[in-house]
């Protein structure tokens, strides 16, 4: 199984401290010791940025930036081919395009998505959902 995926969501609830938050510091405990860093879809990071923004205010979110960069996890950019896959499973189910990527990716990565989102219930039979 591939690495782990991370859904905006699943940043968010690591970040609040929020239900499931153990479950994530586990997770970057265990990527931390074997050095194989979880993902994140690019569209995903940008809604942690603005979601961040809204919730505590433009001027932290360098600091929240470099806290979330310290932590073993990769932004995977959107290429064509993620694109497609994302925009396939859009044109199939009711998610939202940045939860489609995340989606498209642990499809890609044949990995675990790690999220609270419900929406993610529409690919439960695509790929494996962690639920936080």
């Amino acid at each position: 199984m591939g690495s782990p995926v991370l859904d905006s969501f699943a940043v968010l609830v690591f970040l609040f401290k929020e239900r499931g938050y153990e479950k994530l510091v586990d997770l970057f405990e265990q990527a931390a010791e074997t050095h194989a860093a979880a993902l994140i879809a690019a569209p995903n990071w940008a809604e942690v940025r603005y979601i961040v923004e809204r919730k505590v205010g433009f001027e932290r979110w360098d600091e929240v930036r470099g806290a979330v960069l310290a932590l073993p996890l990769q932004i995977v950019a959107a290429d064509q081919g993620l694109a497609e896959s994302a925009g396939a499973i859009k044109a199939a189910k009711k998610l939202s395009l940045a939860d489609c990527f995340a989606a498209a990716l642990a499809k890609q990565q044949q990995a675990e998505v790690y999220t609270g989102d419900p929406e993610f219930r529409a690919v439960e039979g695509e790929v494996t959902v962690v639920w936080l």
